[in-house]
């Protein structure tokens, strides 16, 4: 006798949708972040042109806003890259001011604007050797490698100048401070804090190095499991802040017309600060290299505001301070909601 069997009924009910990923929010969340940033950004320069109009708004006054945003932008930029990894450098100024001061010797000013420039790429990059190698292969923590890199780094800034202001004689570097070498009205450091800002951007966003800095900054064994070396990243991400250090240093030179070992002084604060208020996370993992350089304007505006004001730098700090807690608040409620 042939029996039938009825199907199996579904007893499961219906089947619920499908949760998104996490990763599917973060570019809303961080066009949110950038948009926040262009407002605040945007507030400011209303504040200044309500309360200096002649002076806030003036052409030149803008033009030094952004000259003096570009040495902090490129040393930012580099430190960006570091944070977003999981570590930290806390020497990017004394780096930059042993390279500053490194670069404008007597000995190297002989071999003109080619050798000072070769002199403070070369230093900031050999720093940011030491310090990755520590890092990476001596396994210490980025917080004591790099306290210890600032430490020796301001003592030899101070040794090679004994305390005193060198100060730069080649014409090729003092011309590029002149109007006359403005280019459509922009200063050459802006350009090169733009040519900066530029590379980092695709760095970090479109290629397999910023991939990989991402996944160490995330979880570094995960990172390992897949395949990356997260030595040779860390080594190379550490070349890459002490690239930018020198850079910023050149920088500087031209700006000041001189090096001095006092230079590049709260640097690392300044930088780690607007990569925060930027959107990328101290835990690493998160990265924005735009967010970043608008920090870097914010906190360059307030400066200009409060100077125009003549405001005391206390109360500065103590905006900056308040900034980077709210910031810091924001990023800690961002992270439970996800």
């Amino acid at each position: 006798m042939t029996q039938h069997v009825s199907p199996p009924r579904d007893t499961a009910g219906p089947t619920p949708p499908a949760r998104l990923p996490v990763w599917r929010g973060l570019p809303a969340r961080a066009d949110l972040r950038t948009l926040s940033l262009l407002g605040v950004l945007a507030a400011l320069v209303v504040i200044g042109g309500v309360t200096k109009p002649d002076e806030f708004l003036d052409t030149r006054n803008l033009q030094l806003v952004l000259t003096q945003a570009s040495v902090i932008g490129v040393v930012t930029v580099g430190m960006t890259f570091v944070i977003t990894s999981g570590g930290i450098d806390l020497s990017v100024g004394a780096i930059v001011a042993l390279a500053s001061v490194w670069a404008t010797t007597v000995a190297t000013q002989e071999y003109g604007f080619a050798g000072i420039l070769f002199t403070a790429v070369v230093v900031g990059l050999g720093c940011g050797l030491v310090n990755g190698l520590l890092v990476a292969y001596g396994g210490m923590v980025p917080f004591i490698a790099t306290l210890a890199m600032l430490a020796s780094a301001r003592g030899l800034a101070l040794q090679l100048t004994d305390g005193k202001t060198q100060i730069v004689t080649v014409d090729g570097i003092l011309n590029l401070g002149e109007r006359d070498s403005y280019v459509l009205g922009v200063p050459p450091l802006v350009l090169v804090f733009a040519i900066v800002t530029v590379l980092g951007w695709l760095l970090l966003n479109r290629t397999t190095f910023g991939r990989r800095t991402v996944a160490v900054g995330g979880n570094a064994e995960a990172a390992r499991l897949a395949g990356i070396d997260v030595r040779r990243q860390r080594l190379y991400l550490y070349l890459l802040s002490g690239l930018c250090c020198g850079i910023a240093a050149f920088l500087l030179i031209v700006l000041s017309g001189s090096g001095q070992n006092t230079n590049g002084n709260l640097y690392e604060l300044d930088a780690i600060a607007a990569a925060i208020i930027g959107g990328t996370l101290l835990s690493g993992g998160r990265g924005t290299v735009t967010g970043s350089v608008l920090g870097v304007l914010v906190f360059t505006t307030i400066t200009n505001i409060f100077a125009l004001n003549n405001l005391q730098s206390d109360v500065q700090q103590i905006a900056k301070g308040a900034i980077i807690v709210a910031a810091v608040l924001v990023q800690r409620r961002t992270a439970s909601t996800t």
